[in-house]
Parts: structure tokens; C-alpha cells; sequence
């Protein structure tokens, strides 16, 4: 007789109770789509349940701190039972005293597929799975490794790491910032005070649907207001404003970058690699998607899989630039590769977006670069991989960037001013630095070859120069066979009798002319004192630009860098004492992080620690301005309580803030709001100011449980050292709720977690009150109450400066003055990797409490 085979669900039916809980039974059933999913569940402990489909059952892990893009990070996974199919569309609550019982939330659904060539029983039986995901949100190259068990274990332990591909990214860039259910667009809070029961599985798909489904739910609703007795309420996220009737945005000019010599130095400057592709503009309108090329055709035909992805992105209406590329298999782009593929209908190709020129019918163009693309990579989040995709930069470093791009192969980079608005024709706020000299000349002639087997064998090149032509040399070489027929057949369209430029006898002789109407790419060593290119190589013919435009691209000198026309008096002056740091390093340190800075600090009322002769002596406060701060600091006329106007200063570039430091300001403090609509707040913040007895331990896990009551409301956050003993926790916001809705939101929050947890909270002000507690401090969310501002340097002993930092490098902090202004190169470095890639870019709303 035939034995029995184990069944695999075995021992998740051990572990519950069937008349006790509505979970299924469940039985092995395949599905045949190789699905897999997330649950973000908060049972004894949060952690994400990583579930992946496998001969009729969902093989499961418990990721404790949940999958991360970062591949540096490897996040243990602890094996858990085999799940049933039927488990994969779970989202609500397990009853309490029930084997895991807590909130479920499907946090990610779609596809894997193994690694091509392996078989993923047979690895997974000797511990290691290779596999990519195509999911809603995680995507790409994974793999999960068994660790070597310890004596006495019992869990099954492993490793969840990323691998390195075009998907990787920060370590908060997934579970810090999707904090809504793909499923129903619902919180944490949302599934735990829902009006569905404990799940049950008959009806896990009978549920009537919501508005909308995604991260942000699109019909408002939450359960009103509720009392703060508990700890924050769970609540629904305020509704969205409704933006239909939006039409697709129309071309405008393209901004153009300009030659230059060499690379620019200091973080005014960020910096992108420069892609070998077709410049296009993208309008995307609810739905409807169209590519314009650099000078306003309509090209979306030749790119119909990054339409179609561009559909599906979740914008209302947008204009993005970006370049349309080929990318290989090492990761390069190339201009050849790039127009067989669109001769071949337009597919394998990838839209890199570097900018936003308008979304929502807002015109985006006046402010700062490093604003708009802020604006860009949180519209576009992950993007629509492989066919669009965020173009990163860096700030600062440009130097290695351009070695790195040149080792590569590539082209080179483009530099472009930090706070320079966008303008649709060349300027010197965008620059290019080339690997290789190489550019667009107009053919105007062609010469036969002696083979057989060649359809030509040069073109004759030239450059518009003074309203005429002026012949620049040959390209005989970088053909392609098809290539070459290709040539041929449009060249012999447009032969001509009359040469259309003059041409060396030594060099036209049987020639054929051809009139001046295409364009090509060729890549060249240089040009010869007599203005001929030398070792040129032919890319292709650029369809995308008009022949009439073709100059000489001249290397320009380098722009004087912005903000360096502030002068320092006295550099010399110590402020600084004990750190023996000078004005004129105080200086310096501002204008290094200024493109920092202003994302903050920028078109917002703020106020100013002065400090002229260093923190050791008088120090003072100041709001207005009587006119002693010159041009590059601006007023803002407030309505005061009094009933009186006043003049509060603001920033808006480099020079402001040198200005003010020249001044002898230390510190800069903002409020919550910008000076476009004082009134309405973009964003949030928790000071928590712990009394004298508590360490910064007991700050730390406090920070991150407020961290986790604000995630499970739907709301992203980042923490903030404050260059002081306390902590900010700061939560950005779209600029909707004005300040009385703010202050009430902010007060019933602190009240509510200092009446759970009064052994640990307060949310008095009174010091009487703070023994052995830390005090919420909600005051700063009020009109008119200002905060430290990132990167703001203290009036405190050691120079020490505010610092935004990510949720996963907290535990590492000994201090809120772990940086001062002398680790300046650090600073720059951690904002230009992916350390802080995301934060403060969340587009959101206060919800209902």
C-alpha cells in the first residue's frame, strides 16, 4: 500500500483553533501565476510576512523589520509554516488570544519568478533562493539565504537582501514610505476600527469596494472625531480634491545645458549622468499620455511601451523631461543601439525623467531645480520599471561622478544649479562636461567606396557658422552595413549638382552633394588648427533636430558660482571657541550646504540667532528686519494678533543665507509654512525634549514609537537631530489644513499618548511636570512658532548642527549633536547616496482624529 504523502499545511493546522478563528483551513492549490505578496502584520511584535507561491502553498518568512532596496541591508527572515492559497487576499483582524492575533494589512501583491536555469525546490531545500519580484511596490533581484543554525534553536533563520539593479535603493525606501494597503488604500488604524469583522475567508473578496485603491484612498471618510483617553486615535486620512477635467499639458521650450571645460566645484551644483538618447518632453493627463521630441513633435507612436507605461503612472496631469535611452546589459546607454531599436517599433527602451515642469495644472518652472525634482521623484515614486524611471543625482562630487561616467563608457555629465529656475532655451545654470567631444553636423555630400560590399564609404560634414555653412571634415567610419543602405537610400533623395558649402578640392573629389537637411551624431578626438574633426566615428542621424540649428559646440569658461559675491568681514573671528571655529567657517560651511539647506529653509518665514562677536558672548533673537540686511534677505508683511503688520524676513538662494551669516547669525529657525500662504502648514513637528534626568536612550525608543502611531495614521516621517540633548520628529505635509486645524491635530495627539503612557509622557509645559518624562512638545505647530531648520548650525558648545537622518541609522546616534559644522564632507555624502534618498518628500494630509 502506497504511503500517505505529509501534508504541507500540517502544521498551520496545528497552530489554530478552526472553531475559535474564521482563518481557513485551506487546502494545496496552485494557481499557476506564481504570485507572491506582503502582509504588514502587527501581531506581538510589527513585522511583514514575505509570502511566496510554490507547489500549491504560500512558503512564508517573517521579516522582522521588513524588506528593504538598500542591498547593503540584510534583514532576517524567520521561516514560518506553509499558508494556504487562500490566504493570499487577507486583509483585516485576527482575534486577540487567537495565534497571531493582531491587524493584517496586504502590503504587496504580484509575480516571481526564480532564477533562470535553477530550480527553486531544489535551492530552496540547500537554503538559498534567487528570484525577482514584480510587484506593486517591490521589484526587481532578491534572494533569501538560510543562516547556519545556532545550538538549541529553533527557528529556521534567513537573510532577505536586495541585489544590485536598477529597483535598488534606500533602506527607508519601501516600509517607511508605503504605509497604506494596496488592496483597499487603507492605514493600519483604518483595518484595526474598520466596519469589517475579524477576517473571514468566505467573504475576504466580498467586501464592496472602496473609491479607489493604491496608497492614497481617493473617498475620504474616517470615523469623526473620537476621544483622546487612548493612545492616537486610528482614524481615515482626510479625502482628496478631485482633479478631473485635466487636459494633457502642451510642449514648451526645453531647457538646454551649455558646453563647459571642466566640472563646477561646491554643492551649489547637482549632478546627473549625461544619457546618450533622445531628449523628449512626457505629458501625462488622467490616463492619456504624449511624447514630445526636443523641438515639439509628436513621437509617441515610436515609443509605445513607455506611453502605455506613462498611462498607468497615478498623476492627475504632469509635464516631465527626461531622455529616451537603450540600455545594455552592462548598464550604459547607447545612441546606435537606441535607433535600431525604435526602426524596430519602439520597445526595450526607458524614459529617464530629470525634471517636472508642471503637474495639476501648477506651473512648476520658477522654482528651484533641486525643488522641482524633490516634486518629481515623489510623484513618480518606484516609476513604471523598466520603461520609466527617476533620474538620481548627486550634489556636490561632481568631480567623481565625471571620472566615473568616463570609465564606464559613457558620456559624460550634466551640472545644474541647485536653486536656478527652469528657462526653455541654453543657459549657464545647466552645463555639460563630455567624456568625448562629440556632437550634430549637417551632411552635405557623401563619397562612393571602391568595395563592392559598401554603399559609401564617407560623409561630408558641416556647421552652420555666421548664416552660412562651413565645412568641418569627413566620418568614414562606425557604420553598419544596414546602417550604410540605409544612408544611401535617403542620401540619393536629396542629391543635388551644386555643392552647398565650399569644400577642399583634396577632399571633394568625387563627391556627391546633397542637400544640407540631415543630421548626424559623431563622436571626435578634437578639432585640427585648421577646424576639421580628427578620429571622428559616426553615431547616428538625429531625426530630432532641425539642420538649421547645428553650431559648433565651443567649451565655455566656467559661471561664477552663486552667493560668492556676499563678502565675509572679519573671517578671522573666532564664534566659536571651544571648537575653534571661525566666521569665515561658518561661512563656508552654509554656502557648502545651501542646496541642503534651502529645500527647508528657502520662501519661509524665519528667525535668527545673532550672534556678532561668537556664542560665548550676547547673543539675541530676531524676526524683522529694519533694513540693514540688504537685497538678498526679503520681507514677508505678517498680520499680527495686535491687529499691526510686521515684516518677517525670509530666504530665498545662497546668498541670502551668507548674508545673514556676514550678519552674525548662528542658527536659523523657520516656521511651518512658506511664505506663498503663511497659513497653511507643510509640515509637522514633535520636539521631544526629554527632562535633565533622562538619557538619549529614552528619547530614541520614544521617537520611534510615535513613529509607529503615525505610521499605522497613514503618516510618513523623518527623525531630526536638533544639534541639542532633545529630537524632532517631523511629518511633511501637502499645504492644505491651516494653523488652528494643525494645532488641535498636533495637541490631541500629544494629549492622548501622555494620558496613555504618563509614566513615560507629558504634554504640560510646566518643568514641574517633565520628572523623569519627556515632554511633547505640539507648540511648534501653531502660528507664528518656529522650529530649527535641517543643517541649521547651534549657538552650543562644539559647533554641533541639525541633521535629518533616516529611521534605520537612529540606533546608532549617541546624541542630538552627533554632527557639527566640520564634518561638512560627510554631510554633502550622506545626502548625495542613497542614505537619505526620500525623506520629506511625502505629499500628505492630516487625517481626522
Amino acid at each position: 500500500m502506497a504511503k500517505k504523502a505529509a501534508d504541507p499545511l500540517a502544521r498551520y493546522k496545528a497552530k489554530r483553533d478552526f472553531t475559535k478563528t474564521a482563518e481557513p483551513a485551506g487546502r494545496v492549490e496552485a494557481t499557476g501565476k506564481n504570485i507572491f505578496m506582503v502582509q504588514k502584520h502587527d501581531a506581538t511584535r510589527l513585522h511583514y510576512d514575505f509570502r511566496l507561491e510554490l507547489d500549491g502553498t504560500l512558503k512564508s518568512w517573517a521579516v522582522t523589520r521588513g524588506p528593504s532596496l538598500d542591498p547593503a541591508d540584510k534583514r532576517l527572515a524567520v521561516r514560518t509554516e506553509d499558508h494556504p492559497m487562500s490566504y493570499a487576499t487577507f486583509e483585516g483582524t485576527i482575534p486577540k488570544g487567537q495565534y497571531g492575533g493582531g491587524t493584517v494589512m496586504l502590503w504587496d501583491r504580484g509575480t516571481w519568478t526564480p532564477e533562470p536555469g535553477k530550480d527553486p525546490r531544489e535551492t530552496l531545500e540547500k537554503g538559498h533562493l534567487h528570484f525577482s519580484l514584480d510587484g506593486e511596490r517591490m521589484k526587481g533581484e532578491w534572494i533569501l539565504i538560510r543562516l547556519k543554525p545556532r545550538p538549541g534553536e529553533r527557528n529556521e533563520n534567513w537573510l532577505l537582501r536586495k541585489i544590485e539593479d536598477v529597483h535598488a535603493g534606500s533602506s527607508v525606501g519601501l516600509t517607511e514610505k508605503y504605509l497604506t494597503s494596496v488592496k483597499t488604500g487603507r492605514t493600519m488604524n483604518e483595518i484595526a476600527e474598520g466596519d469589517d469583522p475579524p477576517w473571514n475567508s468566505d467573504r475576504a473578496e466580498k467586501s464592496p469596494p472602496r473609491d479607489g485603491e493604491g496608497d492614497q484612498p481617493k473617498a475620504g471618510g474616517g470615523a469623526g472625531r473620537k476621544s483622546a483617553k487612548t493612545p492616537p486615535p486610528r482614524s481615515a486620512r482626510s479625502p482628496s480634491p478631485s482633479r478631473g477635467g485635466l487636459k494633457l499639458p502642451a510642449f514648451r521650450e526645453v531647457q538646454k545645458a551649455t558646453l563647459v571645460d571642466h566640472v563646477p566645484s561646491g554643492s551649489a551644483w547637482l549632478h546627473e549622468m549625461k544619457f546618450d538618447g533622445y531628449r523628449c518632453l512626457l505629458a501625462i493627463a488622467e490616463g492619456q499620455a504624449k511624447i514630445y521630441t526636443r523641438t515639439g513633435l509628436d513621437w509617441s507612436d515610436k515609443f509605445p511601451e513607455i506611453v502605455a507605461a506613462a498611462q498607468e503612472l497615478e498623476v492627475g496631469s504632469a509635464l516631465i523631461d527626461g531622455e529616451i535611452v537603450k540600455v545594455d546589459d552592462k548598464g550604459s546607454t547607447n545612441f546606435s543601439a537606441l535607433q535600431q531599436a525604435i526602426s524596430e517599433g519602439g520597445k526595450g527602451l526607458t524614459l529617464f525623467a530629470f525634471d517636472l515642469l508642471e503637474v495639476d495644472g501648477e506651473d512648476l518652472t520658477r522654482l528651484p531645480n533641486i525643488d522641482r525634482k524633490q516634486r518629481l521623484s515623489s510623484l513618480l515614486g518606484e516609476g513604471k520599471p523598466p520603461f520609466i524611471l527617476y533620474a538620481d543625482h548627486v550634489i556636490g562630487a561632481g568631480e567623481k561622478l565625471f571620472d566615473a561616467m568616463c570609465d564606464a563608457g559613457q558620456e559624460g555629465i550634466i551640472s545644474k544649479k541647485a536653486d536656478a529656475p527652469y528657462r526653455g532655451t541654453r543657459t549657464k545654470s545647466w552645463l555639460k562636461i563630455k567624456c568625448t567631444r562629440r556632437q550634430e553636423f549637417v551632411i552635405v555630400g557623401w563619397t562612393p567606396s571602391e568595395s563592392k560590399a559598401r554603399a559609401l564609404r564617407a560623409l561630408l560634414l558641416a556647421v552652420h557658422e555666421v548664416g552660412k555653412l562651413r565645412y568641418v571634415g569627413k566620418v568614414g567610419t562606425g557604420f553598419s552595413m544596414a546602417t550604410l543602405q540605409d544612408l544611401l537610400g535617403r542620401l540619393k533623395k536629396l542629391e543635388t549638382k551644386e555643392a552647398p558649402v565650399a569644400v577642399p578640392r583634396s577632399e571633394s573629389r568625387g563627391a556627391h552633394w546633397v542637400k544640407p537637411e540631415l543630421v548626424a551624431e559623431v563622436a571626435f578626438a578634437e578639432f585640427t588648427g585648421e577646424g576639421s574633426v580628427r578620429h571622428a566615428s559616426f553615431l547616428g542621424l538625429r531625426d530630432d533636430k532641425p539642420a538649421e540649428a547645428v553650431v559648433e559646440e565651443k567649451p565655455q569658461p566656467m559661471p561664477e558660482t552663486a552667493g560668492d559675491d556676499v563678502k565675509i568681514s572679519n573671517p578671522d573671528r573666532v564664534i566659536f571657541p571651544d571648537a575653534n571655529v571661525t566666521k569665515g567657517q561658518l561661512a563656508d560651511y552654509y554656502r557648502a550646504v545651501a542646496p541642503l539647506m534651502l529645500e527647508w529653509v528657502k520662501e519661509r518665514p524665519i528667525s535668527l540667532v545673532r550672534c556678532p562677536q561668537g556664542r560665548a558672548k550676547k547673543c539675541f533673537f530676531q524676526k524683522h528686519d529694519a533694513g540693514t540686511f540688504g537685497t538678498h534677505v526679503h520681507h514677508v508683511p505678517v498680520l499680527e494678533k495686535r491687529g499691526n503688520t510686521e515684516d518677517y524676513l525670509y530666504v530665498t538662494d545662497q546668498a541670502g543665507l551668507l548674508t545673514c551669516v556676514q550678519m552674525g547669525t548662528i542658527e536659523f529657525h523657520g516656521w511651518g509654512s512658506r511664505v506663498a500662504d503663511i497659513e497653511k502648514a507643510d509640515r509637522l513637528i514633535f520636539d521631544l525634549d526629554p527632562d535633565e534626568g533622562l538619557g538619549f536612550e529614552a528619547v530614541k525608543k520614544a521617537a520611534v514609537d510615535l513613529k509607529g502611531h503615525l505610521a499605522d495614521m497613514g503618516l510618513q516621517t523623518f527623525p531630526l537631530l536638533t544639534g541639542g540633548k532633545g529630537l524632532h520628529i517631523v511629518v511633511p505635509l501637502a499645504p492644505k489644513a491651516e494653523w488652528p486645524e494643525v494645532k488641535d491635530f498636533a495637541q490631541r495627539f500629544a494629549l492622548a499618548l501622555s494620558e496613555a503612557e504618563p509614566e513615560r509622557f507629558t504634554a504640560n509645559l510646566a518643568k514641574a511636570k517633565r520628572k523623569g518624562r519627556i515632554f511633547l512638545d505640539y507648540l511648534r505647530n501653531q502660528r507664528g512658532a518656529t522650529a530649527i531648520m535641517p543643517y541649521s548650525a547651534r549657538s552650543r558648545e562644539h559647533a554641533p548642527v541639525s541633521a535629518p537622518i533616516n529611521w534605520n541609522e537612529l540606533d546608532e546616534m549617541d546624541s542630538g549633536g552627533r554632527f557639527t559644522v566640520k564634518d561638512v564632507d560627510l554631510l554633502l555624502k550622506r545626502a548625495s547616496g542613497r542614505l537619505l534618498q526620500g525623506w520629506g518628500e511625502a505629499e500628505q494630509v492630516l487625517p481626522d482624529l
